[in-house]
């Protein structure tokens, strides 16, 4: 009787998503169009590429071999302080870490949930935030939405829907509609949520540059927004992916 392994599995659809980012400079990043965004990488301040690539690369090493986001962050100041820049505070580091492996880990989840065999089961997907003292409004509010899972608000928002955002999207087929209690939704939401500050209410929208769908951009790519370079990073995974499956 063959053994079972208690190793915790690789997610192989984030690690592919992260394979092919591409770092560039902030001028660079900040010229392209906030959802292509989603395929580059940049820190604010630091314009050697040898630097934002070897930083990319301790990215990778959090997906494919677990390392904390302390861990990250000594590795990452190790390396840029010795290249003369100040290195990264907490929060910057934080907001790197979580940033970057949350939109992996969405993308990836997006991967999974529009297979086929995936969709015919379970053709309804619900919005999950935490819901403690760091939500922001927006994103509570938007806590247990159920949509089809081809209905157009995933376009909008679909996870990430901000820096640091920790919201994530569940697939459900009709017997867990029934066993959660919840029904499926359409049409446009709310144009806004009711907050304690300010006028009390405040637009019911993604925080700014985070209004697309991260997995939809990076697996059916319109590449004509794709600068020349991340074309080719994206054809390249796809002449990777048919030599693996052959």
């Amino acid at each position: 009787m063959d053994k079972l392994s208690w190793e915790p599995l690789s997610f192989e659809e984030a690690i592919d998503f992260f394979k092919d980012k591409l770092a560039l400079t902030p001028k660079e990043y900040k010229a392209l169009e906030e959802e292509v965004k989603v395929k580059a990488f940049t820190i604010s301040g630091i314009t050697s590429l040898e630097i934002l690539n070897d930083i990319l690369k301790e990215l990778k090493k959090a997906l494919t071999d677990g390392i904390t986001m302390k861990e990250f962050r000594d590795s990452a100041n190790e390396l840029l302080t010795s290249k003369g820049y100040e290195g990264l505070t907490p929060f910057q580091a934080d907001n790197i870490f979580r940033t970057n492996i949350q939109t992996a880990y969405n993308v990836g989840r997006y991967k999974q949930q529009t297979e086929p065999a995936v969709i015919k089961r379970r053709p309804f997907w619900r919005y999950d935030a935490i819901n403690d003292k760091k939500t922001r409004p927006t994103h509570r509010a938007m806590d247990n939405t159920v949509r089809a899972a081809d209905d157009p608000f995933w376009d909008t928002w679909y996870p990430p829907n901000g820096f640091r955002c920790r919201c994530s999207v569940q697939s459900l087929g009709e017997r867990d509609l029934s066993r959660m209690g919840l029904k499926v939704q359409s049409g446009p939401p709310p144009p806004y949520v009711k907050v304690d500050t300010g006028s009390g209410i405040m637009p019911l929208l993604p925080d700014p540059g985070f209004a697309y769908n991260p997995g939809k951009v990076v697996w059916h790519p319109d590449l004509s927004k794709f600068p020349e370079q991340l074309q080719k990073a994206y054809h390249n995974r796809g002449s990777k992916n048919s030599q693996t499956n052959v």
